[in-house]
């Protein structure tokens, strides 16, 4: 990008209370201590009830809220908007949209929208989209989403009451890792807002030839017929997963700063790839930016697919000062997406 765009504001929407890991543990028939050693996430938030399993929220739902307090976040209005992004490897439904779901719900109409179907990287994603569409000329402001909600591939819940017998152990993780969440940013041609100004966004698949570290199946009435013979919702390589990510990251951040001329000492935030408590600090040792304060939220929240960029980056406004800079980066698994952005405090 030659001009900047800017984010305008950011926000964030997680359902219901938060579920600790030792409930979930309980309910999971699996040793806390266990939980506590390998994934280290003390909570996560479901849409569905833990109590009754009945689905309290949707992804619509979710990202509606989140949009609500981005653009509170910006002083703007839903009428000011020109275009809207989602990304989410859970939608609702394949038909219709999520994105058109959620604008619905934000009184949003005659305005393009897009929805981009994507893993961990989505986020970034849906941000270099927005990016171009502002950096054209064609719009002044933008709505990015991203979420995701695992009650309709992982609900743990039912999963207990249904017995976790004939489970792997790498099956069973994947109940403990995810969590459902929203966020949201508000994206601007112009200085708004927040007015940081997004420097660089990196956006590159680097998985041909190489076997998908995560698949994520979609179930249609024929699948659900095929009863035990069906795949399993979610297969992940994790031992794949921990060699390559952590230097995934690191590659991602020193192209970042590269391409922009910044030093490593230049750096005032990093906000590292969360695939859960205990992989991120093995993740940021390896980055090789000390200097950096590290804003991650993946204990407290659990893996929130799309959502986790903005929500670090909520976390991020509470503490980046007029001219400081900041690096997010996000590893996508499934296919081997690199993505990160920079950008500069106003």
């Amino acid at each position: 990008m030659q001009e900047p765009v800017y984010i305008a504001g950011v926000g964030s929407c997680l359902p219901g209370t938060p579920v600790d890991s030792a409930s979930l543990a309980k309910a999971l028939g699996v040793d806390p201590d266990w939980v506590e050693t390998y994934i280290g996430t003390r909570t996560r938030h479901f849409v569905r009830d833990p109590a009754t399993g009945e689905a309290r929220w949707s992804l619509a739902d979710l990202c509606a809220r989140a949009a609500d307090r981005a653009m509170q976040d910006a002083g703007l209005e839903p009428s000011d908007v020109e275009f809207a992004v989602l990304a989410t490897a859970t939608p609702d439904a394949l038909m219709p949209a999520t994105v058109n779901q959620a604008a619905e719900q934000l009184g949003l109409n005659l305005l393009p929208t897009y929805q981009l179907q994507s893993g961990c990287a989505g986020a970034i994603q849906a941000l270099d989209l927005a990016a171009g569409l502002l950096a054209c000329g064609r719009h002044r402001v933008g709505l990015v989403l991203g979420g995701d909600v695992c009650a309709k591939h992982l609900d743990p819940f039912a999963a207990a009451a249904g017995g976790l017998g004939s489970l792997s152990p790498g099956e069973l993780v994947s109940y403990l890792v995810f969590g459902d969440g929203a966020g949201a940013a508000v994206v601007t041609a112009r200085p708004a807002g927040r007015a940081w100004a997004l420097r660089r966004v990196l956006n590159r698949l680097t998985g041909a030839g190489r076997e998908p570290g995560q698949t994520v199946e979609w179930y249609g009435a024929a699948d659900r017929d095929r009863g035990p013979q069906a795949p399993r919702p979610v297969r992940e390589d994790y031992k794949a997963i921990e060699q390559s990510v952590p230097a995934m990251a690191a590659e991602i951040v020193w192209e970042l700063l590269d391409d922009l001329g910044w030093r490593a000492e230049d750096l005032d935030y990093v906000l590292p790839p969360q695939l859960s408590a205990r992989m991120t600090p093995r993740v940021v040792e390896q980055l090789g930016v000390p200097a950096a304060a590290e804003v991650s939220c993946v204990a407290d929240t659990g893996n929130t697919g799309n959502a986790l960029p903005f929500l670090q980056l909520e976390r991020l406004a509470g503490v980046i000062r007029p001219g400081q800079r900041a690096l997010a980066v996000a590893v996508e698994s499934s296919k081997w997406i690199k993505a990160g952005l920079a950008l500069e405090a106003a």
